[in-house]
Protein backbone atom coordinates (compact mmCIF):
# COMPACT_ATOMS: atom_id res chain seq x y z
CA UNK A 1 0.00 0.00 0.00
CA UNK A 2 1.09 3.64 -0.78
CA UNK A 3 0.26 6.32 2.09
CA UNK A 4 1.28 9.62 1.81
CA UNK A 5 2.65 11.55 4.71
CA UNK A 6 0.88 15.48 4.24
CA UNK A 7 4.29 17.24 3.44
CA UNK A 8 4.18 15.01 0.21
CA UNK A 9 0.56 15.62 -0.80
CA UNK A 10 1.34 19.28 -0.38
CA UNK A 11 4.42 19.04 -2.53
CA UNK A 12 2.20 17.09 -5.35
CA UNK A 13 -0.15 19.92 -4.85
CA UNK A 14 2.12 22.77 -5.16
CA UNK A 15 4.09 20.84 -8.44
CA UNK A 16 0.65 20.79 -9.86
CA UNK A 17 -1.01 24.13 -9.45
CA UNK A 18 2.46 25.94 -10.77
CA UNK A 19 2.35 23.87 -13.76
CA UNK A 20 -1.11 23.96 -14.60
CA UNK A 21 -0.40 28.19 -14.33
CA UNK A 22 1.26 27.68 -17.47
CA UNK A 23 0.26 24.38 -19.38
CA UNK A 24 -2.85 22.27 -18.31
CA UNK A 25 -1.74 19.11 -20.02
CA UNK A 26 1.73 19.59 -18.80
CA UNK A 27 0.29 19.20 -15.35
CA UNK A 28 -1.85 16.53 -15.82
CA UNK A 29 0.78 14.61 -17.69
CA UNK A 30 3.54 15.40 -14.64
CA UNK A 31 1.49 13.89 -12.50
CA UNK A 32 0.38 10.54 -14.12
CA UNK A 33 4.48 10.37 -14.35
CA UNK A 34 4.60 10.93 -10.98
CA UNK A 35 1.95 8.70 -9.96
CA UNK A 36 2.71 5.74 -12.01
CA UNK A 37 6.70 5.65 -11.11
CA UNK A 38 5.78 6.01 -7.61
CA UNK A 39 3.36 3.25 -8.28
CA UNK A 40 6.49 0.68 -9.45
CA UNK A 41 7.82 1.01 -5.86
CA UNK A 42 5.16 -1.65 -4.83
CA UNK A 43 6.35 -4.39 -7.14
CA UNK A 44 10.25 -2.64 -6.57
CA UNK A 45 10.28 -0.92 -3.45
CA UNK A 46 14.49 -1.21 -3.29
CA UNK A 47 14.62 1.07 -6.96
CA UNK A 48 15.39 3.97 -5.37
CA UNK A 49 18.88 5.14 -4.05
CA UNK A 50 19.86 4.87 -0.26
CA UNK A 51 20.77 7.89 1.09
CA UNK A 52 23.19 8.28 3.79
CA UNK A 53 22.25 9.55 7.21
CA UNK A 54 18.97 9.64 6.10
CA UNK A 55 15.97 7.89 6.38
CA UNK A 56 14.71 5.80 3.35
CA UNK A 57 15.06 6.42 -0.43
CA UNK A 58 15.55 8.74 -2.97
CA UNK A 59 13.63 8.12 -6.26
CA UNK A 60 15.03 9.88 -9.52
CA UNK A 61 12.42 10.43 -11.97
CA UNK A 62 14.50 12.11 -14.51
CA UNK A 63 11.85 12.53 -17.35
CA UNK A 64 10.22 15.16 -15.20
CA UNK A 65 12.96 16.04 -13.01
CA UNK A 66 11.39 15.05 -9.65
CA UNK A 67 12.50 13.33 -6.86
CA UNK A 68 10.89 11.01 -4.35
CA UNK A 69 11.82 10.84 -0.77
CA UNK A 70 10.31 7.45 0.87
CA UNK A 71 10.56 5.18 3.30
CA UNK A 72 9.74 1.34 2.95
CA UNK A 73 7.98 -0.25 6.22
CA UNK A 74 7.15 -3.93 5.54
CA UNK A 75 4.26 -3.90 2.48
CA UNK A 76 4.03 -0.51 2.91
CA UNK A 77 5.74 2.17 0.86
CA UNK A 78 5.76 6.10 2.88
CA UNK A 79 5.83 8.99 0.33
CA UNK A 80 7.68 11.39 2.41
CA UNK A 81 8.37 13.93 -0.07
CA UNK A 82 8.13 15.61 -3.47
CA UNK A 83 10.81 17.82 -5.00
CA UNK A 84 12.33 19.37 -8.26
CA UNK A 85 15.93 18.27 -8.53
CA UNK A 86 17.41 21.48 -8.47
CA UNK A 87 15.48 22.37 -5.33
CA UNK A 88 17.30 21.92 -1.62
CA UNK A 89 16.11 18.92 0.11
CA UNK A 90 14.40 20.28 3.90
CA UNK A 91 15.53 19.32 6.80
Amino acid sequence: MILWEKEALKDRQIVFEYLYEFNSIAAEKTDDILINKIKNLLHQPSMGVERVNLKGRLLIIPEISMLVSYYTDNKDIKILRILHIKQKYPQ
